[in-house]
């Protein structure tokens, strides 16, 4: 391009800019003028934009709670839950063609399942009384062997975990949960002290660091519990030291947790899994295996849906906030239908009156959508200060909110604005 082309079309992009800012000091003029009138309009784009905010706030803090606890449970990890019952009958019916969970089971599993990594059972259990007393809800006893900690990732802060040496011989020793060392031993170092569970003392070896938790669980299959309220001992010292009342109808084991290599086929593994048990079980159905990937996967699937209908109903607050645009702009155009008249008469084009007016249009949108941000903001706070969830303004929820509200009075103006250019500028000027 010749540089007299060049300049041409800088001087045309210039004076196209030019146009446009008398519009909007116009605009700001016209808003201010009749401001309870603008607030009221704006109301809308208001309310709309802070919906959409926090409906995706609410969203995004879910989606990032469910995933870390999903992710914490193991992407590459198989799960296997005992489905057991305390009513007496139902076990008895259960036990008539099914032994339950077993540590046979948990054997025969390692050695035909290959791609392993690392795998524990796990036997768990409420501890009816501990001294010294729990100040909280009661610790639940799990007893793993030492993989576990590479399965679950758990992470120690003081001490360590036991070995393989204390699991051979049942070794009376425990590593505490972040909220089970706070409810049992307060501020002090439990480090080296002991601890009574039911009627077996325990010492304690090791402090596990906080680990995110719920009270909920995504996974039917699951229980709900805190995770931080653990207190973990060798797998041998849980089946032959620890009993409850509800120990005759437990079965031997009640989980087993498998790490899988990176590159395994978790999916078509859970299939052999469920196939080994199925043989051993009689086909009982009283277990179920759970793959924390599928979960995942799922659970994105479920996120997305949830937005999309999330944000398709805060947008029927935009859309009546374009409607109130679209009546304010109308109803405008009948207050200065002279005005349109004399411009039209001192030679405006039809252009110059419906960029006048859209420029009004997008103004109370922009605005609209500002002061809709920060109330969106505000509110996704004020929900998980007094709703207790966890909310998350993204970037990505601010700039759909601001797209759409500006779209959205772009969209509902242009009918007016079109409808104010095409008067008759004769009978605008007559126009009493």
């Amino acid at each position: 391009m010749s540089p007299v082309a060049s300049a041409s079309a800088a001087g045309r992009t210039l004076r196209g800019y030019q146009q446009w800012v008398p519009d909007v000091r116009l605009g700001f003029e016209n808003l201010l003028v009749h401001r309870l009138r603008s607030l009221l309009t704006m109301l809308g784009m208001i309310f709309g934009v802070a919906a959409v905010v926090s409906m995706l706030s609410i969203g995004a803090g879910a989606r990032q709670k469910v995933m870390a606890l999903i992710e914490q449970m193991g992407v590459h990890n198989l799960i296997v839950e005992a489905k057991e019952t305390t009513e007496w009958q139902a076990h008895s019916k259960i036990r008539q063609i099914s032994p339950g969970l077993t540590l046979q089971d948990y054997r025969v599993i390692g050695d035909d399942i290959g791609d392993i990594l690392a795998s524990t059972p796990r036997k768990r259990m409420t501890a009816s009384k501990t001294l010294p007393k729990a100040q909280l809800e009661a610790p639940t006893i799990y007893g793993v062997n030492q993989s576990y900690t590479q399965i679950a990732g758990l992470h120690l802060l003081q001490g360590r975990f036991f070995d393989e040496n204390d699991e051979k011989r049942a070794a009376p020793v425990c590593v505490l949960g972040a909220a089970a060392k706070s409810s049992l031993f307060g501020a002090s170092d439990p480090i080296g002290q002991y601890l009574k569970i039911n009627e077996q003392w325990f010492r304690v070896i090791g402090l596990a660091s906080p680990q995110l938790s719920s009270q909920t669980t995504e996974a039917p299959e699951l229980p709900a519990q805190d995770l931080n309220n653990i207190i973990y001992i060798p797998i041998n010292a849980a089946i032959f030291r620890l009993e409850d009342s509800y120990s005759d109808l437990r079965d031997e084991i009640d989980g087993i947790y498998l790490r899988m290599r990176d590159h395994a086929d978790l999916p078509a593994t859970a299939q052999v899994v469920r196939a080994i048990l199925n043989s051993s079980h009689h086909s009982a159905a009283d277990f179920s295996v759970l793959v924390p990937a599928e979960l995942l996967a799922e659970q994105r699937r479920t996120e997305r849906l949830f937005n999309a209908v999330m944000v398709a109903i805060a947008s029927i607050s935009l859309l009546v906030g374009g409607i109130g645009i679209m009546n304010i702009m109308l109803a405008s155009i009948l207050e200065r239908t002279r005005e349109i008249g004399v411009r039209r008469a001192v030679g405006a084009r039809q252009s110059d009156i419906v960029r006048q007016f859209v420029v009004e249009a997008m103004i109370i949108s922009f605005v609209g959508g500002s002061f809709g941000i920060v109330f969106g903001f505000i509110m996704s706070r004020l929900i998980a200060w007094l709703a207790g969830w966890s909310t998350i303004v993204t970037a990505s929820s601010i700039l759909l909110a601001f797209i759409v509200s500006i779209t959205v009075g772009l969209v509902f103006g242009i009918y007016p604005a079109v409808k104010a250019a095409r008067l008759d500028p004769v009978e605008a000027i007559r126009y009493e």
